[in-house]
C-alpha cells in the first residue's frame, strides 16, 4: 500500500506534519500486520504448545536456522510461529509462553538490523516482567571478530534478568554452525515439548522439496563462469569486475536482493610458502584428517587470516615483544592494527621459542569459508545466469603481494568455462517491494551498487511504475564509474528517475553519497512521505553509519522535527520494513 504524501505547502506546521505522518505510517504498519496474519497459525493453535521462534538475521543464516528449528518443533508436536525479532510487538512478546530466539551478531558485537528495535525495547527500564516465559537462545557468530555471538549473549542475559526461565543453556556457534546447531536443536526441542506439555505426536507438515545442488553451502553447484569483465578503468586504484555464471538446467532460483556464496580455493603461491616455512611438502600426510597437508591448505582451511588460536599460541611462544605486550594487555584495537595486512605466514615467520609441528598447526586453523556477494542481476531479466560485481583485493606488505582469498580466485585463477562451486544464499529481508508503484531510494557506492542493479532490472522486467532514485559514487568518475552506460540508458528511458553521483576525489573537498543526500534533503524527505523504501548497501563500518546519520538529519531538518521525533520517524521506517540494509 502507498502512504499518502503530505505536500510542503499543506496547512500544517512541522510538528503537525510529524503526527499526521506517524498516524499514516502506523496505519500502514497495522495493515501489513493484518496481511501477515493471513499465514499465521489459526486461533486454535494459540495454546501452550505454541513455540515462538524469533530470529535476528543480517544475511539470512539465522532465518534459515529458524526454519530448521520449526521443522524440529513440529516433529515434537509443537506449533511453531516463526517471526523476525523486528516484527514482534513488546506487549505481544510479554504474553508468549515458549520462545526460541535464533540470532546472529553483526559487525563487532552489534545486533542485526532486524533485531535492534527489539533489543532497544527489552533493554529499556520499562520492559515488562517475563516470569511466565520459557526460553532458549541459539547464537551464531564468527570467532574471527570481537564480540563473538554478543547479540545472543545480551538477549539471553536480558531475558533472564526479566524473569524468564531458561529451557536450555545458550549455544554459541562459530561460522561452521550447521552441525552444532542441529545437535543443539535436537536436544532443546524435547525440553520445550516437555515444558509445554506436548504429547510429542508429530504434526503434519507440507512435503519438502528435494534439495538440489546449489541450494545450500553443504551441497554447492558447479557453475560455469562465462564472463569475467573488468569494469573499472586501468588507471583506477581498484580492480572491479563483473562476473556471470551459467545456471542453465541447474534448477536454481534466486531473487533480487539475494547473495551468492562462492567457495574459494587458496592461492597456490601462499600454500607453497607455508609448506616451506613448516619444512614440509605438499604430500605430507595429516592422519587426523586422512588427507595430505597441501590439499588441506589449498581447499579446507583459512590461511590468509590467522585464527585466534594461532595468534594466542604464537603470542605465548614468540620473542616479539610488541605482540606479547598487546596480547597481555588485551588491547583489541591495538591488536587489530598490529594484525592489519598480516596473514598466517607472517605469524609463523616471527621468532619462535619452539617449533610448531604440522598436526599442531593444522589443529589451530579455521575451516575455509565461502564468501557471500550481493547478486547484481535479476533472474527475471537473466533467467539462466547470475551476476556478481566484485572488487579484487590486492596490496603489498612486508615485501609480499597479498591477495583477497575469493576476489582474486575469481579474477585470476578461474578461467572462462571452468566451474567454481557456488550456492544461493537467500536474503528475504532485502527485497524489492511487491508494490510496483512504491518509490525506491537506493544508496550504493562502489560495489554496493550490485543489488540495486538487480533491483532496477527487476523493476524494468516487471513493468513497475514506481520512481527509482540511486545515489552512487566512488573515487574518480573517469576511472570508477562502473555500469555507466547502463545507468545512463535507464535514466534516458525514465526507469531511473533520479541519479545522484558522488566521486570523492574529483575535487579538493571530498564528496560522498551522504553529502548528496543532504543536498537533496527536501526532495528525499518528500519521497519518504510518499511511501518510498530506503535501501543501503556497502561498507558497514563507515559508509552505512554516515548514511544513517544523514538520513536522520534529513528527516529532522526537512520534516521540521525534534531529534527525538526524527529518531521515532526512522524507527517507524524500520518497523514498516521501508529502511533496509545489506551491509558488510
Amino acid at each position: 500500500m502507498k502512504i499518502p504524501y503530505i505536500p510542503e505547502d499543506a496547512p500544517f506546521n512541522g510538528e503537525q506534519k510529524y503526527w499526521l505522518a506517524g498516524f499514516l505510517a502506523g496505519l500502514h504498519s497495522r495493515l501489513l500486520v493484518l496481511e501477515d496474519k493471513q499465514s499465521a497459525p489459526a486461533a486454535g493453535a494459540s495454546t501452550n504448545t505454541q513455540l515462538h521462534i524469533l530470529f535476528g538475521s543480517q544475511t539470512g543464516n539465522a532465518e534459515a536456522l529458524s526454519q530448521t528449528a520449526a521443522k524440529a518443533a513440529r516433529a515434537k508436536g509443537l506449533v511453531p510461529v516463526v517471526q523476525a525479532l523486528g516484527e514482534v510487538d513488546l506487549d505481544v512478546f510479554a504474553t508468549m509462553r515458549h520462545v526460541l530466539i535464533v540470532t546472529s551478531t553483526y559487525g563487532e558485537g552489534e545486533m542485526p538490523d532486524n533485531a535492534q528495535l527489539f533489543w532497544n525495547a527489552i533493554s529499556a527500564s520499562t520492559a515488562p516482567r517475563l516470569e511466565q516465559m520459557h526460553f532458549a537462545v541459539l547464537a551464531i557468530g564468527d570467532t574471527g571478530y570481537d564480540g563473538f555471538c554478543q547479540a545472543g549473549k545480551f538477549i539471553d542475559m536480558r531475558l533472564e534478568q526479566l524473569g524468564a526461565k531458561r529451557v536450555a543453556d545458550r549455544i554459541d556457534c562459530d561460522i561452521d554452525f550447521e552441525e552444532p546447531s542441529s545437535a543443539w536443536i535436537g536436544t532443546a526441542m524435547p525440553q520445550f515439548a516437555a515444558s509445554a506439555g506436548s504429547s510429542g505426536t508429530a504434526l503434519e507438515s507440507a512435503p519438502e522439496a528435494p534439495v538440489i545442488p546449489g541450494s545450500n553451502k553443504q551441497n554447492p553447484y558447479a557453475a560455469a563462469l562465462v564472463t569475467n569483465k573488468r569494469l573499472s578503468a586501468e588507471e583506477s586504484a581498484k580492480d572491479i569486475r563483473h562476473f556471470e555464471f551459467d545456471l542453465t538446467d541447474s534448477g536454481l532460483k534466486y531473487e533480487a536482493g539475494d547473495a551468492l556464496g562462492v567457495i574459494p580455493v587458496n592461492d597456490a603461491a601462499l600454500v607453497s610458502l607455508l609448506l616451506t616455512q613448516l619444512k614440509a611438502d605438499y604430500e605430507t600426510p595429516v592422519p587426523s584428517f586422512d588427507r595430505n597437508l597441501g590439499d588441506l591448505l589449498t581447499y579446507q582451511f583459512e590461511i590468509s587470516e590467522p585464527s585466534r588460536k594461532l595468534i594466542e599460541w604464537v603470542g605465548q611462544h614468540t620473542t616479539n615483544q610488541e605482540l606479547r605486550h598487546v596480547l597481555q594487555h588485551d588491547d583489541k584495537d591495538t591488536l587489530a592494527v598490529w594484525l592489519w595486512g598480516k596473514d598466517t605466514l607472517d605469524l609463523l615467520q616471527l621468532e619462535l621459542t619452539r617449533s610448531l609441528s604440522v598436526p599442531e598447526f593444522v589443529a589451530m586453523l579455521r575451516p575455509l569459508q565461502h564468501r557471500a556477494y550481493s547478486i547484481s542481476s535479476s533472474s527475471k531479466a537473466h533467467p539462466n545466469q547470475v551476476h556478481l560485481t566484485i572488487a579484487s583485493v590486492r596490496y603489498h606488505s612486508s615485501g609480499r603481494e597479498r591477495k583477497g582469498v575469493c576476489s582474486t580466485y575469481l579474477a585470476e585463477r578461474v578461467r572462462r568455462g571452468e566451474k567454481p562451486a557456488i550456492f544461493i544464499s537467500p536474503n528475504k529481508a532485502f527485497r524489492v517491494p511487491s508494490n510496483g508503484n512504491a518509490p525506491l531510494i537506493m544508496v550504493g557506492p562502489g560495489t554496493g551498487i550490485a543489488p540495486f542493479r538487480a533491483f532496477l532490472q527487476e523493476r524494468q522486467a516487471t513493468g513497475a511504475e514506481g520512481k527509482n532514485w540511486l545515489f552512487f559514487g566512488d573515487q574518480h568518475q573517469a576511472h570508477d564509474y562502473i555500469y555507466e552506460e547502463e545507468l545512463q540508458a535507464w535514466q534516458e528511458k525514465g526507469l531511473l528517475t533520479n541519479l545522484d553521483l558522488a566521486f570523492s576525489r574529483d575535487q579538493e573537498e571530498k564528496i560522498y553519497v551522504q553529502n548528496r543526500m543532504l543536498e537533496k534533503g527536501a526532495e528525499l524527505y518528500a519521497w519518504l512521505q510518499d511511501g518510498a523504501y530506503f535501501y543501503v548497501c556497502g561498507d558497514a563500518s563507515r559508509m552505512a553509519k554516515d548514511v544513517d546519520a544523514a538520513l536522520y538529519e534529513v528527516v529532522r531538518q526537512f520534516g521540521g522535527l525534534s531529534s527525538e521525533r526524527a529518531a521515532a520517524y526512522v524507527d517507524q521506517l524500520k518497523k514498516d520494513k521501508r529502511y533496509l540494509r545489506d551491509v558488510y
